[in-house]
């Protein structure tokens, strides 16, 4: 229901913004504008993502399956089982859906979001093999949801590869702001989620395992910027990422071979669902996508960041932070609207400077929501997100707050 009035709510807005800005401003190719982001989005979501989207998809699903037949996705499982029991209670032991979902935490974690994806469909649709409502998503889907749209990444390389284009002088000086940040929001995500389910995270596992990735994560962070040079951290994540992807593939391939399965039999049994998957998605896909293009299109983004300023400008707050939120504001909608605006802001001031910088913290800080809602609950016919957009958003929202906070600490 929440989806309902949300995706309702875009169209509605968007509508009243422009007929305001034609009667008031006198701008009388809103309405087209409008329309033709409604066409060229519609096509994009088909041509440009469902469609390549297949091709990924047909890939990835086949590894996995192969990974599957070598018993590996099964053994990685039982190795996190002690901490996804206690935020996942619903999931049964040694159920698949805990493999495919390290699976799809391990590739967002590496910002490989090409291998993430079919990770992450195919966790949710053995996630739906427990969902006794089909059209409604449980506990565990929501869970697993929030803990992907927080957008834990590690090594933000893609940020970073675009800061180097637009010659940063150092483009992966918003490699440790982007990491708090992400960590934060992935943290204030569990959070709410576990307080909407009653889970109690006040237990020694819970506990250890969020510990334990708090001094990895500060350890590594240590390491990069006490040992790397700027340069060589780049090329570190660049390596390290693509390195663990095709180590992947080809410990899945060894495992499977040891045990004697046909692989490529295999490959082929897991790839057929790619296409299928991809199909599934378009509908759902489109109709959020087409929706958010109205929002952006109609100028709501431009009030919005006025009335903003206006209000933290009225309460002595530096406002420095506000021509960067049109960044924050799209990445739960779209992660290609997002990244224009990333861009838009560097060109706009700078690359190296501190809207440049915060835009890209924003960027690395969560991920599309709505997009993500959309693509992961629509590939199983869910209708029915419950609180899952909020928890996201509230998610997202700490890692905004974070991300500014952190900003202004390492670039004002």
């Amino acid at each position: 229901m929440a989806l309902n009035y949300i995706w309702s709510g875009f169209f509605l807005v968007g509508f009243l913004a422009a007929v305001l800005q034609w009667l008031f401003l006198g701008d009388t190719d809103i309405f087209k504008r409008i329309i033709d982001g409604t066409f060229e989005t519609a096509r994009m979501g088909v041509m440009d993502i469902a469609l390549p989207l297949a091709g990924v998809m047909t890939l990835w699903l086949g590894i996995m399956n192969i990974g599957e037949k070598a018993g590996i996705v099964g053994w990685l499982a039982k190795v996190i089982a002690p901490f996804f029991s206690r935020i996942f209670p619903e999931i049964p032991k040694d159920h698949p859906a805990t493999g495919h979902m390290v699976m799809n935490f391990s590739a967002n974690l590496l910002g490989l979001d090409n291998a993430a994806t079919p990770f992450g469909l195919k966790a949710m649709e053995s996630l739906q093999t427990l969902n006794p409502n089909k059209d409604e998503a449980t506990n565990a889907q929501i869970m697993f949801l929030v803990l992907h749209t927080s957008g834990l990444t590690l090594i933000p390389l893609a940020i970073m590869a675009q800061r180097s284009i637009l010659g940063a002088a150092d483009p992966s000086d918003i490699f440790i702001p982007c990491m708090i940040a992400t960590y934060v929001a992935t943290v204030v995500g569990i959070i709410t989620v576990s307080i909407k389910q009653r889970i109690n995270l006040l237990n020694s596992v819970v506990l250890s395992w969020l510990g334990g990735m708090t001094a990895a994560i500060v350890a590594m962070i240590w390491y990069f910027t006490q040992y790397l040079t700027k340069q060589e951290i780049e090329l570190v994540s660049k390596v390290v990422s693509n390195l663990v992807l095709i180590s992947v593939i080809a410990i899945f391939i060894i495992g499977a071979l040891r045990k004697k399965v046909n692989v490529y039999d295999a490959f082929i049994e897991g790839a057929k669902g790619g296409i299928q998957t991809s199909i599934t998605v378009i509908p759902y896909l489109v109709g959020m996508l087409v929706a958010i293009s109205v929002i952006r299109n109609a100028g709501v983004f431009n009030f919005v960041m006025s009335g903003f300023n206006w209000f933290f400008a009225n309460l002595g707050i530096n406002t420095d932070f506000v021509p960067a939120l049109p960044t924050a504001m799209m990445k739960p909608l779209s992660g290609s609207g997002s990244k224009a605006m990333m861009i838009d802001a560097m060109n706009t001031y700078g690359v190296d400077s501190f809207v440049g910088r915060l835009a890209c913290v924003f960027q690395g800080s969560a991920d599309t929501t709505f997009y993500i809602v959309a693509l992961y609950f629509g590939s199983v016919g869910i209708r029915k997100t419950r609180y899952a957009i909020t928890a996201g958003l509230i998610a997202d929202l700490a890692g905004v707050i974070t991300a500014v906070f952190v900003a202004y600490v390492f670039f004002h």
